[in-house]
């Protein structure tokens, strides 16, 4: 027990950046936490953390061995999870990672169903269009548009393949009219997201036929609901993948032009830790997730091409 209670104090101290609080926080005295961590100390024969009267930061065996007791102390609670819990009975925190514009067209709209039918997991959204260390960052579930994962200790599960697009809205098209060829998209402002990879360089394949091209944005940004809200503003044509823009092209505030060419596909997968025992609350929302996904035949809808595009948009063709 003393060993459990080390390990958390030191995680604890770390994540929260003063021993105080991580005391505070696991109901310990100031004057028990100094005593299980000078235990800790004592027992593996290093110091583990700096202190001054101003900050507080770990040594490098304090670091590494934070990182070790992260990994024991999750895998203590996956196994008590999975003896204690039923997968119609899941409980806890489940913290989940996804880029703004999935977690508001896709996580946000589910919460309401998925609380409703476990109501003892309380949801933590976390979110960032970059993509980050599942352990490191305390993340059960990550929502990612990549075909692998680097880390041999993360798992990912299959939700859809989506096209990416070019689009405008008909303003902007009754204004400046469609490109009628790849090469015509220097003549137009184009919204460009700069964590895609080489987003000023585009593969378009259409059939055997491949066109590459670099292209320069006149806005740029990080983030698909800045390029989303400009496209509808009529600034440009923008590029993002189908997930973002279904709704838009399906109600008509956006247009797709060019789709008959086809850019570079993303993978939408769920990842989660590798795990023996995986716990009920990330089983049960990845099932969810999978459930929903079929439900709505997504990968079907944000993979096929807009066969009305050519008439749609014959009328803003220049001539």
């Amino acid at each position: 027990m003393d060993r459990w209670t080390e390990m958390e104090l030191l995680v604890q101290t770390a994540e929260l950046g003063s021993m105080s609080r991580a005391a505070e926080f696991m109901g310990l005295s100031n004057a028990a936490a100094s005593r299980h961590l000078a235990s800790l100390e004592s027992r593996i024969g290093a110091r583990l953390i700096h202190r001054s009267t101003r900050s507080l930061t770990l040594t490098e065996v304090g670091k590494n061995f934070c990182q070790s007791a992260k990994s024991v102390l999750a895998d203590v609670r996956d196994a008590e999870a999975a003896a204690n819990a039923t997968v119609l009975n899941p409980a806890g925190t489940l913290r989940l990672s996804a880029s703004l514009s999935f977690s508001v067209h896709h996580i946000a709209p589910l919460l309401k169903d998925y609380t409703h039918r476990y109501p003892n997991v309380r949801v933590h959204v976390e979110v960032s269009n970059r993509y980050h260390d599942l352990i490191d960052n305390n993340i059960d579930v990550a929502i990612r548009t990549r075909e692998f994962e680097s880390d041999s200790g993360t798992t990912i599960r299959r939700l859809a393949t989506t096209r990416r697009i070019l689009a405008a809205s008909p303003g902007y098209l009754d204004a400046h009219g469609a490109p009628r060829s790849v090469d015509e998209l220097a003549n137009h402002p184009l919204l460009l997201y700069t964590y895609s990879n080489n987003p000023n360089d585009f593969c378009f394949r259409r059939d055997d036929e491949v066109r590459n091209i670099s292209i320069q944005g006149l806005l740029e940004s990080n983030d698909g609901q800045v390029l989303r809200a400009a496209a509808l503003d009529g600034m440009g044509i923008l590029v993002q993948p189908k997930y973002i823009l279904y709704e838009d092209l399906v109600s008509g505030r956006l247009v797709s032009v060019l789709d008959d060419w086809d850019l570079p596909r993303l993978t939408v997968n769920i990842a989660f830790q590798s795990r023996r025992h995986m716990s009920a609350k990330v089983r049960t929302f990845i099932d969810f997730m999978v459930e929903h996904f079929e439900r709505m035949d997504y990968d079907r809808k944000w993979s096929s091409f807009d066969r009305t595009s050519g008439p749609a948009t014959a009328r803003w063709n220049r001539t």
